[in-house]
């Protein structure tokens, strides 16, 4: 776990977060072990790939006050899930609620290309989802699956960026350098590794190559 003025950033796995601080905020749960004793307030789903829509794993953390906020067509995949209220954004939708702010950002391929469709796996006109949560003033970025991108230039006073380092489908460790030399956040933790693609060593990798900022590797906790 890493925390930071007080916010408690813990991973989960893969691009599963918990981010608390009194309120919680989860993004993205997979895999997880088992029923999480902390509910998420608000709950962030990314895109709707099987390895961050996952409902079994939503069922674990929400409650009947839970908001998710997501994109257009995760909230057509949630309507039979019994929360306050799916909310569908688009990049660039800015939302408060209980007092967080969560701006939708770009997430998309550059270069990763899918061989059976000759498509990026993650198509810019999908609208598919990076989020920048701001909680007591503690702008924390949550990537999503994405390379690095020109819109990474217009993130401001990033306190920590939550980045994918694994390739494949996402940011190779060296292009996660390219992503922190745009954003300049304070701390960066990589993430996207160790499930599906990837392994510590890109995470390790990826913290050698960093010069701009602090870099946090995380233990994964359930």
């Amino acid at each position: 776990m890493l925390e930071y003025k007080g916010i408690k950033v813990t991973w989960l796995g893969h691009d599963t977060f918990r981010i608390s601080d009194g309120l919680t905020v989860y993004i993205d749960p997979y895999r997880l072990d088992k029923e999480q004793s902390v509910k998420a307030d608000i709950l962030l789903i990314s895109h709707e790939h099987f390895d961050h829509l996952s409902k079994d794993d939503i069922k674990k953390v929400i409650k009947d006050d839970t908001v998710i906020i997501t994109t257009d067509k995760c909230a057509g995949e949630l309507k039979d899930i019994k929360v306050k209220e799916v909310k569908a954004v688009k990049p660039w939708d800015k939302v408060s609620i209980k007092g967080i702010d969560v701006e939708a950002v770009p997430a998309y391929n550059t270069n990763k290309i899918n061989p059976d469709t000759k498509r990026p796996f993650h198509p810019k006109e999908a609208n598919m989802l990076g989020f920048i949560v701001t909680i007591n003033g503690v702008r924390i970025y949550h990537a999503g699956d994405t390379d690095a991108i020109e819109e990474m230039k217009r993130f401001s006073n990033i306190d920590i960026a939550l980045l994918p380092v694994s390739g494949t489908y996402v940011m190779t460790a060296d292009e996660a350098v390219e992503a922190v030399n745009m954003i300049k956040p304070k701390i960066a933790v990589p993430m996207h590794y160790g499930t599906i693609v990837g392994s510590e060593d890109d995470a390790k990798r990826f913290k050698n190559l960093v010069k701009v900022c602090e870099v946090n590797i995380l233990k994964a906790e359930q």
